[in-house]
């Protein structure tokens, strides 16, 4: 399977926006090394604010650029571009409804050594709680991509979570991409697992295991946690035995709460596999925090045998 780097083609096709919108700016909080917005400010220096370590007034700045017809993309790890900014991206950027785009980059564990402060456990839940917000999760680097040309015509706010890592690449180029969409990744019959994220292949890899026991699993990639398509998530749901939700983010408030709440009048039982009500913490490597938290395929397999003796 091939893998592409997330942080990578997102810092490339922000380059490419920039090539063909024209009020397409971009502000950085001191990490555009690791962002790879940096890329833009080569591209585009005059376009390209460097903030410094102040993320409420990077917030508020795109704010204003928003309300002068440019296309703001705020950046910045997750945990600082979603939390320490939040009153700034509350009154300023969703009460108003402007146009502003936050990039959450080394999204949920994935930047593994730098422990609990820098790993953002719970982004999804921050941002989808807010009015006006729009939530992306994407599963590789080609969701990235096709997510940020559709962000740049998307009407209000957006966040988008960026994984540090690479990851296998499920999402076919030539495939029409629009935001909401919902798309099936493996079919299956006993059970769906909904995953988002690093936690598609995951799943995936949990699906071969499970199809070797007899056990059919459908795996379904939810990258918009919000707006959810309700029609689409109960028809993926059809004549299964269960379902199980696969997340990189704590279980409260994260796509797993999202899609629970979407189907709070089915009778299906349902597992959710997430950080369980904990902080992360440093690793010598990533394979370790996901296999510390247990979000290995190993662990949502369990889950979906948990679903069908349920």
């Amino acid at each position: 399977m091939e893998k592409k780097n997330c942080r990578t083609v997102y810092g490339q096709t922000l380059v490419e926006l920039g090539k063909k919108y024209e009020n397409v700016v971009a502000l950085e909080a001191d990490l555009g090394k690791s962002t790879m917005s940096y890329m833009f400010g080569e591209a585009f220096p005059e376009r390209y604010f460097q903030v410094g370590i102040a993320e409420q007034n990077m917030a508020s700045m795109a704010a204003g650029l928003a309300l002068t017809g440019k296309i703001p993309f705020v950046n910045s790890f997750a945990v600082f571009s979603s939390g320490r900014a939040y009153d700034q991206i509350r009154s300023s950027i969703c009460i108003p409804n402007l146009s502003v785009r936050v990039c959450g980059s080394s999204a949920g564990l994935s930047d593994y050594g730098d422990g609990k402060t820098h790993q953002s456990v719970d982004d999804m839940a921050i941002m989808r709680v807010l009015p006006h917000m729009t939530v992306l999760s994407p599963m590789d680097a080609v969701e990235t991509e096709k997510m940020m040309w559709a962000m740049a015509e998307h009407k209000g706010p957006c966040y988008i979570r960026i994984n540090r890592n690479d990851l296998p690449v499920y999402t076919d180029p030539n495939e029409e991409y629009h935001i909401g969409k919902i798309t099936t990744i493996r079919e299956g019959s006993d059970v769906v697992v909904f995953a988002t994220g690093v936690m598609v292949s995951q799943s995936v890899a949990a699906a071969e295991l499970l199809e070797k026991e007899g056990i059919s699993v459908r795996v379904v990639n939810i990258s918009t946690i919000k707006p959810l398509d309700v029609a689409a998530l109960k028809e993926c749901c059809q004549g299964v035995k269960g379902i199980v939700t696969a997340e990189e983010h704590n279980v409260m408030g994260g796509m797993g709460s999202a899609v629970c709440e979407a189907l709070c009048d089915s009778r299906l039982p349902v597992k959710m596999v997430g950080l369980q009500d904990t902080f992360g913490r440093s690793a010598e490597n990533y394979q370790l925090l996901l296999e510390k938290y247990h979000l290995m395929p190993e662990d949502v397999a369990a889950a979906v045998k948990a679903v069908l003796k349920a």
